[in-house]
């Protein structure tokens, strides 16, 4: 088996925010994403589904923001040009 440096996590561990254009507001842990400066997290990045089209899989890659003394964990990639998608993870 390849690896390709990605989690196969599905939504066992991920829920989806929502998709949007580039730089449209988003509510992602409770701040929008796109004010602030992202750090890629020290994780491989995960495969998760569309959350319109659940049979098509996406490399997100998990970032960072630091805001108010918090930690925003959350994983994001690029659907197409411009369009986003947005999870954060699922408290247990």
């Amino acid at each position: 088996m390849i690896d390709y440096g990605v989690r196969n996590e599905y939504m066992s561990k991920w829920r989806s925010c929502g998709v949007v254009v580039e730089g449209e507001p988003i509510a992602v842990g409770g701040i929008n994403p796109w004010d602030y400066p992202w750090r890629q997290a020290d994780q491989l990045p995960v495969e998760l589904p569309h959350p319109n089209y659940p049979e098509q899989r996406h490399r997100m890659v998990v970032y960072e923001v630091e805001t108010s003394g918090r930690r925003i964990v959350f994983a994001a990639g690029e659907l197409s040009a411009s369009v986003w998608a947005f999870y954060v993870p699922i408290d247990k």
